[in-house]
């Protein structure tokens, strides 16, 4: 009995896994078809086509490090970053983060037609940071590859509250 109910089971869940997959194509294909904005967003990897590294955005930023120097704990250090898009379509930002909640970003949503340039403002709370800082930004796009960093970098002096409780 019990060798017939696994039988069962293990065929009902194939039979569920191929038709997931259908359907699963059949909704991409009519995004793809029904989408306007599938013409300017292209993911150049894709598991059934070879990589298009030609035909996409590129991000090209004019710096991707910028080195803050010397500033007290507590300071805000903000930069932006400015970048051009030097592919052959509208380079779209999905996402960009950092590594921790002191350090925030701020990307357009909007396209960047190719050879439009744009900014990416990125603030960095030194509040309990000390020494030697280097804080990674990581940006994801439609580009080839997908993800971009740019970094601040520079050494926060202990505040003076905290010199004097250490004396």
């Amino acid at each position: 009995m019990r060798i017939l109910t696994l039988m069962l089971f293990l065929g009902s869940l194939f039979n569920a896994c191929q038709n997931n997959s259908n359907s699963a194509e059949k909704s991409i294909e009519e995004v793809k078809a029904d989408s306007k904005i599938s013409s300017i967003i292209r993911n150049p990897v894709t598991a059934n086509e070879p990589v298009d590294t030609v035909n996409v955005a590129k991000i090209t930023f004019d710096n991707d490090t910028y080195n803050f120097g010397e500033v007290e704990e507590g300071e805000i250090v903000e930069h932006t970053f400015s970048f051009t898009n030097t592919g052959k379509v509208p380079l779209v930002i999905s996402n960009a983060r950092s590594t921790c909640g002191c350090t925030v970003p701020e990307w357009p949503k909007e396209p960047i037609a190719p050879g439009a340039k744009g900014d990416i403002l990125i603030k960095f709370n030194t509040k309990n940071k000390k020494r030697d800082q280097t804080k990674p930004v990581t940006i994801t796009a439609n580009t080839y590859p997908s993800t971009s960093k740019v970094f601040v970098a520079g050494f926060v002096k202990p505040s003076p509250e905290e010199k004097k409780a250490s004396e």
